[in-house]
């Protein structure tokens, strides 16, 4: 099939770039003319394991390509994806203004039937102001579906290739067996394609995410509560997670939930939930909990040397608000950073890939390393915001003599405790004891 998608962001690209794959002739559109150059000439602007390889092969290949010519994508396509950003607004909502940019421009162009995608995450009707603003100028026949996105950053790819189900709101027949047809290889395995109203769709995807983020934040109130009364929060974690009612992910405590999805799409349902005079509670309380969340690991650090921190140096390792990839958006460890510095804290920071994204986008001063050791020559404390794998098994002895003292403040838990202690280190973490095994200097 021809297919355009209009965005080049996570979405887009991955979009685009997983349907060439299956066989079809892809045209992805932006208007950023950095962004577009660096895909002409091959380079993929986002880190996701995985999509290079396909990225390069279907541009080799020619099923994959790029314009900033809206008006030749939607003459090429026989379906329009919107993979357009939707940021949050100041109030929580969603700002549709791309959105609904594009679908003004599409209603002038389309000459024939299409089938317009939204693949951005959207509220509840935004379906209906797609369909009524292309409307307004176009004069053939054209379907609007919702066909919301279920991609893991860091396994995006095999999310796109092999989809656990894929949720597809249309309200004609017409529209679903184009849907059906685009669809049909990536669900040979029995994976269900689940058809339903555009409304439910949409709601599908704001709750898929916002039950996810629920746990997290419950999550985290099991840990804190678990310090306070002397459990540990892994027993407990295993204690619950075996029970196939629950499950075992999305139980692992933290320094709360962050990135592109999370933050944006509880806020975004809750603002939809007051719009429409209802009170949605649970929403409310999880978005404070990861507020706070965000924020234990500081109350940590203060414990131990007080909230005067000039003069300490801290070693920081992980940046990016998840492993294997370099988004930063909502990262816990731009807060913790942050606050930090409030504070009178030099920071040394180390993160794989997500090092350029934090000098483009933020306005945090701090030295940055290309090797996690490197961060902890002279740093009082080593601080762990993200469990890339890397950081799992380190070398501990080489930790402990660069570091002034064997002090690790943890905020993913991703050391044993009886190791810890036995290898000497102060050691604090989430939702267990702490471990004081060293010889420390409090400021």
């Amino acid at each position: 099939m021809k297919i355009a998608v209009i965005g080049t962001g996570y979405v887009g690209l991955v979009t685009g770039t997983c349907f060439a794959e299956s066989g079809n002739d892809v045209i992805c559109v932006d208007n950023n003319q950095e962004k577009l150059a660096k895909l002409k000439a091959g380079i993929v602007p986002i880190y996701e394991p995985g999509l290079e390889t396909l990225f390069d092969r279907n541009i080799s290949e020619e099923r994959l390509t790029f314009t900033d010519n809206l008006a030749e994508a939607v003459d090429f396509a026989e379906v329009i994806f919107l993979a357009l950003p939707t940021p949050p607004q100041e109030d929580g909502s969603a700002d549709l203004k791309y959105v609904l940019g594009v679908s003004h421009e599409i209603g002038k162009l389309i000459k024939e039937y299409k089938v317009i995608v939204t693949k951005s995450t959207v509220p509840v009707g935004t379906g209906d102001k797609v369909e009524a603003t292309i409307a307004d100028n176009a004069q053939v026949d054209f379907d609007v579906v919702s066909n919301p996105e279920f991609l893991k950053e860091g396994f995006a790819v095999q999310d796109f290739m092999k989809p656990e189900r894929i949720v597809v709101g249309a309200n004609t027949e017409r529209a679903e067996k184009a849907i059906k047809k685009l669809y049909s290889p990536f669900v040979r395995s029995g994976n269900p394609i689940i058809f339903m109203d555009r409304r439910s769709a949409e709601v599908t995807k704001y709750a898929a995410n916002s039950f996810l983020a629920t746990k997290i934040s419950f999550m985290n109130e099991i840990a804190n509560l678990c310090e306070v009364v002397g459990a540990n929060v892994d027993n407990v974690r295993r204690g619950i997670g075996t029970d196939s009612r629950i499950g075992q992910r999305f139980l692992f405590p933290g320094v709360g939930y962050g990135g592109s999805c999370f933050p944006k799409d509880v806020s975004a349902l809750y603002k939809t939930s007051q719009e429409h005079a209802y009170e949605f509670r649970i929403l409310d309380a999880v978005m404070r909990v990861n507020d706070i969340q965000k924020g234990i690991l500081v109350d940590k650090i203060i414990s131990h040397f007080g909230e005067d921190l000039s003069g300490i140096r801290l070693a920081i390792w992980g940046l990016a608000f998840k492993p294997n990839t370099d988004d930063i958006r909502e990262a816990p460890s731009l807060v913790i950073i942050k606050r930090l510095q409030e504070m009178g804290a030099k920071i040394t920071a180390f993160d794989p890939e997500a090092i350029p994204s934090v000098k483009a986008y933020t306005d945090l001063e701090m030295d940055y390393v290309d090797n996690q050791y490197e961060a902890l020559p002279g740093a009082d404390a080593l601080i762990i915001v993200t469990e890339w794998n890397e950081f799992r098994t380190p070398n501990f002895d080489k930790i402990k003599v660069k570091l002034k003292t064997p002090l690790i403040f943890d905020g993913r838990n991703v050391y044993d405790l009886d190791e810890m202690e036995n290898r000497g280190f102060d050691y604090y973490s989430i939702g267990r004891k702490t471990v004081r095994a060293a010889q420390t200097i409090s400021k």
